[in-house]
């Protein structure tokens, strides 16, 4: 698919015409001002700060040449229409989770998480040192977009619920929040599973319209407050061990900025990535024990759902590899994480244990 046809075939394609005042970009005594678009409700702790990071290391960094506006979900577009709305050029870039675009292509999924997939350090080795950046590019091409990683919320938690899961039949029917290919692999355990944009989460989960979700981990969970509906939070998950966040930006846009500039949104989201990882990490801890404080129950799956979580992320797996693109990133993706997976397991895998054991 090329950028033309995608356009033809999508709504705000259609409407880009209607939108010129946004599409245009803004000049002023040489300043240009560029509309950044997000996922994230505004204050949403964590993605939305890692959005608000890029546009001002951008800003810092350009020295009055260009002024990024960040725009929380529903400002301008809705959480879900933002990459729609840079594909038509209705905004200039977007910062989200890709994973939320695996309808336009299923490889998105990788440079946000797939289950039993990359951890954040992971993500790194292969986004900055082997082909995840190229292939991130490769499939932005088909759309006209320019991406980068943007930020990193580490792994993530396996969710809150309103009982304890002791099997795999107990997914059966539970109304489940998840976004991204574990979503698909838990709706092969009979869940029906949701898509919300994060603000919408915690009215989800109070009115009863979900039974339970995930988010992100105990700091970003602890801010929306699901731990005042329920008390059962499984602290590890399968679906994100590493989530990468995004910045996608309309490739026409990027091609026209000057070669300082794009070097500037570069590393502004580089330095974000690593900046978000470590904010995420530094405030978990604390967190969690704040939670656990007030009663709420943490917990691990038991093995038969380890298990069952792994056959349907195969089965998801399996179901995309007739698409080219996709096995090419799969096959890619999968090599790095091993290499990186045998050398961290037998070097800070090992020390952490010893480390724990000596000290206790």
């Amino acid at each position: 698919m090329d950028r033309r046809s995608f356009l033809k075939n999508t709504a705000l394609g259609g409407s880009a015409a209607a939108a010129t005042s946004l599409a245009a970009p803004a000049y002023a005594q040489g300043n240009r001002t560029l509309t950044m678009v997000t996922t994230w409700g505004r204050g949403l702790a964590g993605v939305f700060d890692a959005a608000q990071k890029v546009a001002d290391n951008i800003n810092a960094m350009a020295d009055g040449s260009l002024t990024v506006e960040v725009k929380g979900a529903g400002e301008l577009v809705g959480a879900f229409e933002v990459f729609d709305a840079v594909t038509a050029g209705q905004a200039d870039m977007y910062h989200g989770a890709d994973y939320y675009f695996v309808g336009q292509h299923p490889g998105y999924a990788f440079f946000t998480s797939v289950p039993f997939g990359m951890t954040a350090q992971e993500l790194a080795n292969w986004y900055y040192h082997g082909n995840g950046h190229a292939l991130h590019d490769e499939l932005g091409q088909i759309f006209g977009l320019k991406s980068f990683l943007g930020g990193n919320t580490g792994a993530q938690s396996g969710g809150w619920y309103a009982k304890e899961i002791k099997g795999p039949e107990d997914f059966n029917g539970l109304k489940f929040r998840m976004p991204g290919l574990g979503g698909k692999a838990l709706g092969k355990l009979g869940a029906s599973v949701q898509n919300l944009p994060g603000a919408e989460v915690y009215q989800a989960l109070a009115s009863g319209a979900i039974d339970g979700t995930e988010w992100i981990g105990p700091w970003a969970d602890e801010k929306a407050g699901f731990q005042e509906i329920t008390k059962f939070y499984y602290t590890a998950g399968f679906h994100e061990p590493g989530a990468g966040l995004s910045i996608g930006m309309n490739r026409d846009v990027f091609d026209s900025l000057t070669p300082a500039q794009q070097k500037i949104v570069e590393i502004a989201s580089a330095e974000a990535h690593q900046w978000n990882l470590a904010q995420f990490l530094n405030n978990n801890g604390a967190a969690l024990q704040r939670l656990e404080s007030a009663g709420v129950k943490t917990l691990e799956f038991p093995e038969s759902v380890w298990d069952a979580f792994g056959a349907a992320s195969e089965e998801v797996h399996q179901e995309n590899m007739g698409d080219d693109l996709y096995k090419k990133i799969y096959d890619d993706y999968t090599a790095s994480m091993k290499a990186s997976s045998s050398w961290l397991q037998k070097s800070e895998g090992a020390y952490r244990a010893q480390r724990d054991r000596v000290l206790g």
